[in-house]
């Protein structure tokens, strides 16, 4: 939560983000379209199956969920690709590559104190006790005395032999140390960071991997809270041996991607690009993003069939591995990559907020507040990114989506905000090929890559808010006008100027505080430069190219910017 003291601040940024009422707004007719045929029926029940697997690529549950999108995507009218004639614009394939290393799937797992009569941890409930990679036990399990490694780096060559090694650190690092040079014979490790509320959530365990190792039995199990401190408790009274049984797969397969496309009609290799990843074990992350761009691409789909909706510009939804198969996308045809126009990742979307805790975000482009985080703006605890001004990404993209969600926001009586460019999910291939990419996601997620990420954390009504926006964003975008984009210099310029009026303010409490006035003035400039670039960038948006009122209400728009800098700098100083 913001803190109360950036009210008047949060009031000014976010009334920036709302659509000017000089010209009319762009998307209130496809809003129109879109909002009766969202549901979030299609986005759920997708979730609810998917949801159920534990999933990494190539594995059952991966595979599984691969082919439900599919006979989604069927029941809804796309044609496979290789059956497509010209006149089919809803197509799909399936793109199949063979994995670098086998793939993996947990089966079961028990862990066990010797002599107590419950087990410390069972697979039933805690599906994540198992890293990737684990491999089988014999069927009886494997036993052995628990001792407490406190130093992993310190670990003397062949100490651990015959010993089950506990530590407090990330699994694929403890296992190098006290498998591979200890000697260890298996390992329990505990590293739930603090914003999973650990003691609260007592019963949760993120799941994290260790190294393949090719023929090799790497046995390792991942403890919750709760089980770490009941082992403690018994280690505390003496010598304490434990049996481990885990059951797992390792074999060969192959990677599946889903690409499905609904081609444009005036332009068709100019194209928006939804990325939602399917791997990843929880519910919110990522079944959420996999279901609700199945139902988006149903409703697109219905509303096509049905002539109410004809997109110029082409729009793909991609469902894959987690940037891998986004980067492959973009990185393996360099020619389609060049018509990529926007890019735009579902990851975590459909979280029940009072229950995980959550907000929803918009993670904007790179801009100034990568760098300088002040006023409203504030990183979540993934943490803040290595950014610099080189990696500026000026562009109307931010505020045009992050305003098409406020209207859904304020339609829903749904809250919307943003964060500043963090990284770390779909958007960033997207990013790193000059292409504009979002990514949409919630966070601080208290159940976060936890085994407690299930169905119950999900929410049908975000997923439909989600839906509803991101359809109304593109269809905007694929369909743009001379008027659309006119609306959107407009906001821009908005935005601009409460941005910077809102800078200006910090940069002049923060000279009276004793910073320096060419810092500050370094900072505005900034931001000033940013939007006068992002407004420049509009020239992009209409199809078939700029017109000569749209050039020329950039132009005077880039003036009016540059002209309030000058007048904020020299207020400064």
């Amino acid at each position: 939560m913001k803190n109360i003291a950036l009210f008047p601040l949060t009031f000014i940024l976010l009334s920036c983000a709302q659509p000017t009422t000089e010209t009319p707004n762009p998307s209130s007719a496809y809003f129109d379209l879109v909002r009766p045929e969202v549901t979030g029926d299609l986005a759920y029940e997708t979730t609810a199956y998917v949801e159920q697997f534990w999933r990494l690529a190539g594995n059952t549950g991966f595979d599984s969920s691969i082919y439900r999108i599919v006979s989604e995507l069927q029941r809804a009218g796309y044609v496979p690709e290789e059956n497509a004639t010209k006149d089919n614009r809803l197509v799909y394939r399936i793109e199949k590559r063979a994995l670098s290393k086998p793939t993996w799937e947990p089966v079961n797992g028990e862990l066990s104190i010797k002599g107590d009569a419950s087990p410390l941890l069972s697979f039933a409930t805690n599906r994540n006790m198992l890293p990737i990679y684990s491999t089988s036990t014999p069927e009886a399990g494997i036993g052995g005395e628990v001792v407490f490694v406190e130093d992993i780096e310190g670990i003397a060559a062949g100490s651990l032999k015959g010993k089950i090694a506990l530590a407090d650190a990330n699994p694929r690092q403890a296992f190098e140390q006290a498998v591979q040079k200890g000697g260890a014979l298996a390992l329990l490790t505990y590293n739930n960071p603090d914003y999973l509320q650990p003691e609260k959530n007592v019963t949760s365990i993120q799941f994290r991997s260790i190294p393949y190792q090719e023929g090799k039995d790497a046995w390792c199990v991942a403890l919750s809270w709760e089980a770490r401190e009941k082992l403690k408790n018994a280690m505390a009274k003496g010598k304490t041996e434990l049996n481990i049984k885990i059951n797992t797969k390792i074999y060969p397969s192959e990677e599946l991607t889903v690409v499905a496309n609904v081609r444009g009609s005036q332009v068709p290799d100019e194209r928006l690009v939804f990325s939602a990843h399917v791997q990843e074990p929880g519910a919110n992350d990522n079944a959420s993003g996999t279901g609700t761009q199945v139902e988006m691409a149903a409703v697109t789909a219905k509303l096509m069939k049905e002539n109410k909706f004809d997109p110029k510009r082409t729009i793909t939804f991609l469902w894959g591995d987690e940037i891998v198969s986004t980067r492959r996308y973009i990185e393996e045809d360099s020619l389609r990559a060049s018509h990529i126009k926007w890019g735009i990742s579902l990851d975590m979307v459909g979280e029940n907020t009072a229950v995980t805790g959550g907000s929803f975000l918009i993670e904007k482009m790179p801009d100034p507040s990568a760098i300088w985080t002040r006023g409203n703006d504030k990183h979540t605890e993934w943490g803040a990114g290595d950014v610099t001004m080189a990696d500026m990404k000026p562009h109307y993209f931010n505020d045009f989506i992050l305003n098409r969600f406020l209207e859904q926001g304020t339609q829903a009586n749904w809250q919307v905000s943003y964060n500043p460019f963090e990284g770390g999910s779909d958007h960033v291939p997207f990013l790193e090929a000059n292409i504009p990419g979002l990514l949409l996601w919630h966070f601080t997620d208290q159940f976060y890559h936890t085994d407690n990420d299930r169905l119950d954390k999900v929410s049908k009504a975000t997923e439909k808010n989600v839906a509803t926006a991101a359809l109304a964003s593109a269809f905007t975008l694929v369909n743009a006008d001379h008027q659309t984009a006119l609306s959107i210099i407009s906001e821009i310029k908005n935005a601009a100027t409460n941005r910077l009026n809102a800078e200006a303010e910090l940069s002049k409490q923060a000279v009276k505080d004793g910073a320096s006035a060419s810092e500050e003035t370094q900072i505005l400039s900034a931001w000033a430069d940013w939007y006068v670039k992002a407004l420049g960038s509009v020239k992009d948006m209409e199809v078939g190219g700029a017109s000569t009122e749209v050039t020329e209400a950039i132009e005077a728009s880039q003036k009016e910017i540059q002209k309030l800098l000058e007048e904020i700098i020299k207020q400064l100083r």
